[in-house]
């Protein structure tokens, strides 16, 4: 039998490449001097790659249950693969922004079925007991993908002067990375369970999970809380050049910078704090986080809009673990119908951020579109303090 030690470590390169599909967020504010665009337009960057998790997720959570977790591992690893070359195609050919949507597309989709396989898998490469630990530094490795689509193109534009091309940096760097992960995986050893009397989740059970109250509130604040989240990492570049006319090639991204180093904190020291308090209060908490950095961002200071940034990264950094968990405990008997609809909501960046970018263009105003996270999170807080009143009930 493999040393479980060595097979987690592929995984962990694909929880790396898991975070990449998070770079669409940061390209934002690039892409739409690259290519000339409106905020409305802008914003349909984060929606392609993000709509895939309303359609893959529960399909591929039933492929996935046939063919195992393993195929469906390495399938994710190959679509984001074919999207990371296709940005290669400049070099030959004129790149339209439409083959661009294609290339985030493609990431999307790759990003979406690495996360119906890429939880499950953790779990069968963990020595007993220490399932929780790995997934919480899975998701700190995550991050650590995520801060990359936002840091390289940053260090590109300053250290190799390449100006709006910076985006295309992050492609090359990722196609590599990826293919690490896919050839790490090929030797992994998975098994998977799957007696006579299994009985999967389908789409009827999925769907009727969403008659319960309590689910549906859960679910539509992890919808908003995705949607927030998109919309600030592929809006605060935006923002900084709108607001006090920050160079965004050379030092807006920075300010994603700080959003996604501050997640990436949050989410290490999330799994530190969660040992001695209670997940429905550190809900709470870091809901108020939130909501404070979201409204520095509605100050005159660019300062206070930065430590903001920070703010909401380390609010942000463990809301989707927290609303995962506390539903799943609340009703462990239904967990598979419940992951399911869970990774579906992850669809809310890509509604939420759009909504964002009709606001600022009817307003004319950057900072205005900024209400929708700030209202999306409002709502979230609420149910945190639902949950709050249940569990002192």
């Amino acid at each position: 039998m493999p040393d479980k030690r060595t097979s987690a470590f592929p995984v962990f390169i694909a929880f790396l490449a898991m975070g990449f599909g998070d770079a669409a967020g940061p390209l934002v504010s690039q892409a739409k001097e690259y290519f000339h665009l409106s905020n409305f337009a802008a914003q349909l960057i984060p929606f392609v790659g993000l709509i895939m998790f309303g359609v893959l997720s529960v399909p591929m959570g039933i492929y996935q249950d046939r063919k195992g977790k393993k195929i469906v591992l390495l399938l994710g690893l190959a679509i984001m693969f074919g999207g990371l070359v296709l940005p290669a195609l400049k070099y030959l050919m004129p790149f339209p922004f439409e083959l661009f949507l294609v290339t985030v597309l493609l990431i999307g989709a790759g990003a979406t079925v690495l996360q119906v396989a890429g939880n499950p898998i953790m779990r069968d490469v963990s020595d007993e007991g220490k399932y929780s630990r790995n997934l919480s530094l899975g998701q700190f490795v995550k991050a650590i993908g995520s801060l990359s689509g936002a840091l390289i193109p940053v260090l590109a534009a300053r250290y190799f002067n390449v100006g709006k091309e910076a985006m295309f940096a992050i492609f090359p760097i990722f196609g590599v990375a990826v293919l690490i992960a896919l050839v790490a995986n090929l030797g992994l050893t998975v098994k998977d369970q799957r007696g006579d009397g299994h009985k999967p989740a389908t789409f009827g059970s999925s769907l009727e999970m969403l008659k319960n109250g309590y689910v549906a509130m859960m679910i539509f604040a992890l919808f908003l809380y995705v949607g927030a989240e998109v919309s600030l990492s592929s809006g605060i570049p935006i923002y900084l050049h709108d607001r006090f006319m920050v160079d965004t090639t050379k030092i807006g991204l920075l300010g994603t910078g700080v959003f996604f180093l501050a997640l990436t904190i949050g989410r290490f020291s999330g799994g530190v704090i969660l040992n001695w308090m209670q997940p429905k209060t550190f809900f709470a908490i870091t809901c108020a986080l939130s909501l404070a950095g979201l409204l520095c961002m509605f100050l005159p200071s660019a300062t206070l809009a930065a430590a903001g940034f920070f703010l909401i990264g380390l609010g942000f950094a463990n809301i989707f673990p927290l609303i995962f968990s506390i539903v799943i405990d609340r009703i462990p008997e239904r967990a598979n119908e419940l992951s399911g609809l869970m990774v579906m909501a992850i669809v809310g960046g890509a509604i939420v951020p759009p909504v964002m970018g009709l606001v600022a263009d009817l307003t004319k105003s950057v900072q205005a579109g900024f209400i929708v996270p700030l209202l999306a999170v409002l709502f979230i807080a609420w149910t945190s303090v639902a949950n709050l009143r249940t569990a002192k009930a």
